[in-house]
């Protein structure tokens, strides 16, 4: 008899995130864009001319995304779950003047480089075993001095989603082909993240 896990067991898989969202389990998601973001966006604003283009990983519910594209940014969101896709949908309504993929963030194909990935609840949502994956394709899709900014997950529980991750091993796993820029605690974590959030920037290589 196989031991391995069902697919809506398994977090690596669509199934497991379709699940959560067609079940209205997301202690995720906050229902608008975080005060860090805003504050981000404001000062990106203030030191570039055109718009930036941003890919947001994990999109789920797409507040985020829709925040960004109020504000004038070019912005792609994704998530290869299709029930997550559905509620950005929902979410982004008919003014959205973004692209919206269901997609694999490790395989789709980039049309040209981000200026900024925003992540938010993407890397802690990836088993362990996924993240030596994580900054190479996160370098591969930005360009040279393009931002990875956003929440990283600070913990050292065992289980997950989310995975926590030490400040150690995050260092350790960007700095190959990031600069850290800025670090800071979050204000307004959700319950599931309270406490245990940086707000972080990181620029590439």
């Amino acid at each position: 008899m196989s031991s391995e896990k069902p697919a809506h067991q398994r977090p690596e898989l669509p199934d497991f995130w379709d699940h959560r969202f067609c079940s209205g389990t997301t202690p995720w998601d906050a229902g608008h864009a975080p005060l860090a973001l805003r504050q981000f966006a404001a000062g990106y604003a203030t030191t570039s001319g055109a718009a930036p283009r941003v890919l947001i990983p994990g999109c789920g519910s797409a507040w985020d995304a829709a925040f960004l594209d109020r504000q004038g940014w070019e912005v792609t969101a994704l998530d290869f779950s299709p029930a997550a896709v559905e509620a950005a949908r929902v979410t982004l309504g008919d003014n959205w003047r973004g692209t919206l993929l269901c997609d694999d963030f490790f395989s789709f194909a980039a049309a040209q480089r981000f200026d900024v990935i925003y992540e938010r609840a993407f890397l802690c949502a990836l088993p362990r075993s996924m993240w030596p994956s994580y900054p190479p394709r996160m370098a591969a899709l930005l360009r040279p001095g393009g931002l990875l900014a956003g929440s990283f997950y600070i913990s050292d529980e065992a289980k997950g989603p989310p995975f926590g991750i030490l400040p150690q091993q995050l260092d350790a796993l960007l700095t190959p082909h990031f600069s850290r820029r800025e670090d800071r605690p979050v204000e307004d974590s959700l319950s599931v993240f309270a406490g245990r959030e940086r707000w972080q920037v990181w620029q590439r290589h």
